[in-house]
């Protein structure tokens, strides 16, 4: 299977908008197009003042100006203080910011005749005083420009999986777009005269499909955009025009049902004069399986239990998906087991498990129809074909889900 899928492997690049980005693989470093912060600015609610003005404190100084984020920028005169809010630009020749907690403003204001002139844009400073108890040393408070992050330096490198706090960097930067990998393309096909979608009444004899909504959300969480998903019956010409469909938006099929050695296999009756390979893998569950190229693109056929089908896709097709998407590969833990089991000799165990603290317990209950059960699970537990028995507290390797 992973000679059939290796085509997957080659891709190409693509540019999304920055919250499409979300969950995607850069494919180039992203170099910062400006400095961060772009201009020196207040880390603090507080005064601006040059720290060689201030030989001791307490000091009263007249404040000069009063600046909000977003203000522009002033010239400081030395002796005064501007008054200055978190993210407002540092006035020119000032270095230091002391913090309004270690102020006292003075109550009584002195004629505006003996104030330092104030700026225009902030004239509301005009004939206020305020004392400083605690001398700052330079650079106090001050937001330095490029102290995040300098224009021409990576802020991303390439094979990153965009979080939400990267596409907070991105947006800093004012990046609107960044190049990602392609997704390899998926489409799913359920198959079985027996399912029936969702929200439907069941008549005697059907049941939801499950399968369908499974893989492909199987193979959205692995990195792959699924382009089709799509239900067939047993009807060999419904399906194999299904399967045409397909083929044609997808790079990858992945089909269930219609593979064991029952009167009614559509999937066989369809693929096997296309020189579909068809094999029973000594493992469990998900022993039925098959291969096929249908017009040049590769079908995976997985059995169509459901549990069988979902651990198919966990052991064959996630770790190429993933490996396509640019997602890092899921690795697999060393954990003890709570509890003793017994195994199958001959074929190797996927059993379903959930971790226990430090530890993993299987969940009860072989049969590959327990979905319910399934859905409880969050490891499986690899059992290897050699092993029958297995006693509590013995090392275990299992598989994330």
């Amino acid at each position: 299977m992973a000679t059939l899928l290796s085509p997957l492997l080659i891709r190409g690049t693509e540019p999304v908008p920055l919250l499409e980005a979300l969950g995607r693989v850069l494919a180039e470093d992203v170099v910062a197009p400006i400095d961060l912060p772009t201009f020196r600015n207040s880390q603090m609610d507080g005064y601006a003042v040059d720290t060689a003005s201030l030989t001791a404190a307490p000091a009263t100084l007249p404040v000069r100006a009063v600046l909000a984020a977003g203000d522009g920028v002033v010239a400081h005169v030395p002796g005064t203080a501007t008054k200055i809010m978190t993210g407002a630009p540092l006035p020119t020749g000032a270095d230091a910011v002391v913090p309004v907690e270690d102020t006292v403003p003075v109550e009584d204001t002195v004629p505006v005749e003996d104030t330092v002139p104030v700026e225009d844009t902030a004239a509301e400073g005009r004939g206020l005083r305020v004392t400083v108890c605690r001398l700052p040393e330079p650079g106090a408070y001050v937001r330095e420009r490029g102290s995040d992050i300098h224009r021409g330096r990576t802020l991303l490198p390439a094979g990153t999986v965009v979080a939400a706090r990267h596409v907070a960097a991105l947006a800093a930067v004012g990046l609107t777009h960044v190049s990602v990998r392609t997704r390899p393309r998926v489409a799913v096909i359920s198959t079985g005269s027996e399912l029936v979608p969702g929200g439907s009444v069941l008549a005697p004899g059907k049941i939801h499909d499950s399968n369908g909504p499974a893989l492909a959300a199987s193979a959205a969480a692995n990195g792959a955009l699924v382009v089709s998903v799509d239900r067939s019956g047993d009807d060999a010409e419904v399906f194999a025009a299904k399967l045409a469909r397909a083929a044609a938006v997808a790079e990858v099929v992945f089909t269930s049902g219609g593979v064991s050695k029952g009167d009614f296999e559509v999937v066989k009756d369809v693929l096997g004069p296309r020189g579909a390979e068809f094999v029973s893998v000594a493992m469990q569950p998900g022993g039925p399986q098959g291969t096929a190229l249908v017009d040049s693109v590769p079908v995976l056929t997985f059995p169509g239990n459901p549990v069988s089908a979902l651990v198919s896709f966990e052991v064959f097709a996630r770790p190429v998906l993933r490996a396509a998407a640019g997602l890092p590969a899921v690795e697999p833990e060393t954990r003890p087991l709570s509890t003793g089991l017994s195994s199958v000799p001959g074929k190797r165990q996927f059993l379903r498990a959930r971790r226990d603290g430090g530890a993993v317990v299987a969940i009860p209950g072989a049969g590959s129809h327990l979905i319910a059960a399934m859905a409880t699970a969050d490891v499986l537990l690899d059992i290897p074909a050699d092993t029958s028995d297995l006693e509590p507290g013995e090392l275990v390797k299992v598989l994330p889900l």
